[in-house]
């Protein structure tokens, strides 16, 4: 059984972030505009020129993603990564089409242990280095977790609904961080690798959001997973948690 399938078995309607048609996307559902340089962190995964996926920066030679937006699983339910070749990252616009720059990633780090979309975790060691600017910096790794019931920031280019619309500029909105007793009551998956937001119905994150940061106190606490009954639905977003896979990002990149 793939991994896509067999989380769909084990949590009912779990929907991951990556739209079928990778060049379509939009925002946030719920969110805002986002001004220029409040977050300097967010990039724009895109595959072949077109926006795919969310990340943030982490270093100047580094982006953290999702393991479900480089890749998927074959017949022999082996995780394939696409080429590096493939991909880029725009970093330092609000705008997914214009402005920052653009850098080339050289190679892509899928977690070990992926699947099932627990530990959904890729690096992106990119080409050439960013330049940080007001616009272009890396985002502090959490080092513990978001307490119950605390407003985290999400942000990102996903849609505005399931097959909603597909605006230019990057969006954020909030969410609540949840217990892991309320996220298995809520999505049926408990895990410590596993962070549950929860917002009200018309709000939360969506396809093209896969990857981006959730974001606590000005540390980086998640990374877009999934969705559960479909963008925007009254059930919390799963991100995958910083805080508890610090020493793999640490081991794979030049993070200290």
């Amino acid at each position: 059984m793939s991994k896509i399938l067999a989380a769909l078995v084990f949590c009912c309607c779990a929907i991951a972030l990556t739209s079928a048609k990778p060049h379509i996307d939009g925002r946030i559902v719920g969110g805002v505009d986002a001004i220029d340089g409040t977050f300097p962190y967010q990039v724009s995964l895109r595959k072949s020129g077109s926006h795919t996926c969310g990340g943030s920066i982490i270093s100047t030679r580094y982006v953290l993603s999702a393991a479900h937006c480089v890749g998927y699983s074959n017949d022999d339910d082996e995780y394939v990564i696409y080429d590096a070749n493939l991909y880029t990252i725009r970093a330092g616009s609000t705008n997914r089409l214009s402005g920052g720059v653009v850098s080339r990633v050289a190679e892509i780090i899928v977690h070990g242990e992926y699947g099932n979309f627990l530990h959904d975790f890729s690096l992106l060691r990119l080409e050439t280095p960013l330049i940080f600017s007001k616009n272009i910096k890396a985002i502090t790794l959490a080092s513990s977790e978001v307490p119950t019931g605390e407003t985290v920031v999400i942000s990102g280019w996903g849609r505005l609904t399931t097959y909603g619309d597909i605006p230019t500029k990057l969006q954020w909105n909030t969410v609540k961080s949840l217990s892991k007793l309320s996220c298995l009551t809520s999505i049926g998956m408990f895990s410590d690798s596993l962070l549950c937001l929860a917002h009200p119905s018309g709000n939360g994150a969506c396809f093209g959001d896969s990857g981006g940061p959730a974001a606590y106190q000005g540390k980086l606490v998640g990374v877009a997973s999934f969705v559960i009954n479909g963008c925007g639905s009254s059930s919390p977003d799963a991100y995958a948690m910083v805080s508890n896979h610090l020493d793999w990002i640490r081991k794979h990149s030049d993070v200290v």
